[in-house]
C-alpha cells in the first residue's frame, strides 16, 4: 500500500498534467499550450473595438430624428464659425469703400469664412445627415430624390432653430455687434435686383451640390470640397451686393439675434427657394437628356465596375 502511494506521488510529480498527458480536469497539455499561444498572440495585437450591431434596425422615425440632431449640430457649427468670421472681417476692415459697402478685402474674408466653414462641416456631417444646413438645399434634394420629403420636413425647422442658436451665441460671446453679420442690400441694389441675385447665385450653388453629391461618381468622396468652393465663389459677388445669403437660415438666425428684420428680409427666403427650384429643374432636364451619353467616360472606373 505504501509502495502504491509513493509511486502515485512520484508519478504526479513527473507528470503535472497526469501520467497520460491530461490535467485533472481532462484538458490535454497540447490544448493548454494552444490556449496560451492564442492568449499571447491576442495580447500582442493592437486593440480594435468590435463594431456594435443592433439586433433591430432603427425605425424610419428614429432615423429622421437622428439626422435632425446631426443637422442641428452641423448647422449650428457652420453658422457659428461663419457669423464670427463675418463680424470679425467687418469690424477689422482696414478700408470701407465709398457708399458704405464692404471693401474687396472684407468681401474676400467673409466669403472665405462661409465657404471654409461649410466645407469643414459638410465633410464632418455628410455621413450622418447629408450635411445640408440650408432649407433651400433641403428643398432641392427632396425635389430631386436625394432625401425623402419626411426627412426634409424634419430638417427645415431644425436648420432654422440651429441658426437662431448660432446667432444668439455669437451675440453673447463677441463684443462686436451681431448686426454686422446681417444680410443687407448694397446702395443702388433694388429689391428686385437683390431677389434675382439671390436666386441665381443659389441656383449655381445648389446645382453644384446636385451634380457632386446627389449624382454618385468616383469623385463623390471629395464633394464637400467642391461644395465649399461653390459657396465661396457665389459669396464673392453675393456678399458685396446682397449680403450673400443663399440660405434662409443664414439670414434668419442673425436677424433674430439682432432683433432687426429689414423690410425686404423676405427676399432672403424667396430668392434662395426660387434658386432651389431653378437648380432642380435644370438637374431634371440634364437627367432626362441623359447627360452621361453626351460626354462619356467621365466615370470610367464606375462604369467598368458596373459592366
Amino acid at each position: 500500500m505504501a509502495s502504491y502511494t509513493d509511486n502515485n506521488h512520484n508519478g504526479n510529480a513527473a507528470y503535472p498534467d497526469g501520467p497520460n498527458g491530461h490535467n485533472h480536469d481532462g484538458t490535454s497539455r497540447a490544448e493548454k499550450m494552444d490556449h496560451r499561444r492564442k492568449s499571447s498572440k491576442s495580447l500582442n495585437q493592437p486593440f480594435r473595438m468590435s463594431p456594435h450591431r443592433r439586433s433591430q434596425p432603427f425605425s424610419p422615425f428614429a432615423t429622421h430624428m437622428i439626422a435632425g440632431l446631426a443637422e442641428f449640430v452641423g448647422t449650428f457649427m457652420f453658422l457659428f464659425a461663419a457669423y464670427a468670421g463675418n463680424i470679425m472681417a467687418v469690424s477689422q476692415a482696414a478700408a470701407v469703400a465709398s457708399g458704405g459697402t464692404n471693401s474687396a478685402e472684407t468681401v474676400l474674408v467673409i466669403s472665405l469664412a462661409y465657404g471654409i466653414s461649410l466645407l469643414v462641416t459638410v465633410w464632418t456631417f455628410y455621413r450622418i445627415s447629408g450635411g445640408l444646413f440650408n432649407p433651400a438645399v433641403s428643398l432641392a434634394l427632396a425635389l430631386c430624390g436625394g432625401i425623402h420629403w419626411h426627412r426634409a420636413l424634419v430638417l427645415f425647422p431644425t436648420q432654422l432653430l440651429a441658426s437662431m442658436a448660432a446667432g444668439g451665441l455669437v451675440k453673447g460671446l463677441f463684443p462686436t455687434p451681431v448686426t454686422m453679420a446681417q444680410t443687407t442690400l448694397a446702395p443702388g441694389v433694388t429689391i428686385a435686383r437683390g431677389l434675382f441675385i439671390e436666386m441665381f447665385l443659389t441656383a449655381l450653388f445648389i446645382f453644384t451640390i446636385l451634380m457632386l453629391a446627389v449624382e454618385k461618381s468616383k469623385d463623390t468622396f471629395i464633394a464637400p470640397l467642391g461644395i465649399g468652393l461653390a459657396l465661396f465663389a457665389a459669396e464673392i459677388p453675393g456678399v458685396f451686393y446682397t449680403g450673400g445669403s443663399l440660405n434662409p437660415a443664414r439670414s434668419f438666425g442673425v436677424a433674430v439675434a439682432a432683433r432687426s428684420f429689414p423690410g425686404y428680409h423676405w427676399i432672403y427666403w424667396v430668392g434662395p427657394l426660387l434658386g432651389a427650384l431653378l437648380a432642380s429643374a435644370f438637374y431634371h432636364l440634364v437627367k432626362f437628356l441623359r447627360y452621361e451619353d453626351v460626354n462619356p467616360g467621365q466615370d470610367s472606373s464606375r462604369d467598368n465596375s458596373e459592366a
